[in-house]
């Protein structure tokens, strides 16, 4: 049988990632629902085939935006799926990318139930910061995080971002401003760690 290319943009052991596409929005949005108790309240990704397509639509099209699929890979690596890669464990999204003399982006993630505490998320948010810092030639990523969310500052943690400040009032999430961690990491600490 012979063997298809890999779409996937970045391989680990367990996981790949590749960028969203409108056809993805099926196996998104149920993996959406099924994980709402996983996500709330830090966390509402689209669950509806017209919210998924908005939402996709601005990151394959937006330039200051840029969506990735944390996709598990099979024990033996060789099945990869229609799209590049196997179910889709998760997704991290970098947004508000400015180019010029700052080259920064913004990350959000999250992981789907049925992969939460495996690790898929780690490796994945690994691919993505070293892609963002080689492919896509970043210098900094910053992850925004409100304090009571123990999953999402232990990933920013174990992937090398570290503690720069707390905003009070910072984003508008779930009807109320609320206050964000920043966690930070350069392609020089990315480097050197």
């Amino acid at each position: 049988m012979p063997h298809t290319p890999s779409r996937l943009l970045a391989e680990g052991p367990r996981v790949g990632i590749r960028h969203f596409t409108l056809a993805d929005g099926p196996e998104f949005t149920a993996r959406a629902r099924e994980s709402k108790d996983l996500h709330h309240p830090w966390l509402f990704p689209p669950d509806s085939p017209q919210t998924y397509e908005a939402y996709a639509a601005r990151l394959i099209e937006d330039r200051t935006k840029a969506g990735f699929l944390v996709c598990e890979r099979d024990p033996d690596g060789t099945s990869e799926g229609t799209r590049g890669g196997g179910p889709i464990a998760g997704f991290v999204n970098i947004n508000n990318i400015v180019e010029g003399g700052f080259l920064s982006g913004a990350l959000g993630y999250g992981a789907f139930a049925h992969a939460a505490d495996r690790g898929l998320m780690r490796e994945g948010l690994d691919l993505v910061v070293r892609y963002a810092f080689g492919p896509m030639r970043l210098h900094r990523l910053e992850i925004n995080v409100q304090p009571g969310n123990a999953a999402s500052i232990a990933l920013a943690r174990a992937c090398g971002f570290h503690l720069e400040g707390f905003s009070p009032r910072m984003l508008h999430i779930d009807g109320a401003w609320r206050d964000h961690q920043r966690w930070a990491l350069t392609a020089e600490t990315a480097a050197s760690g």
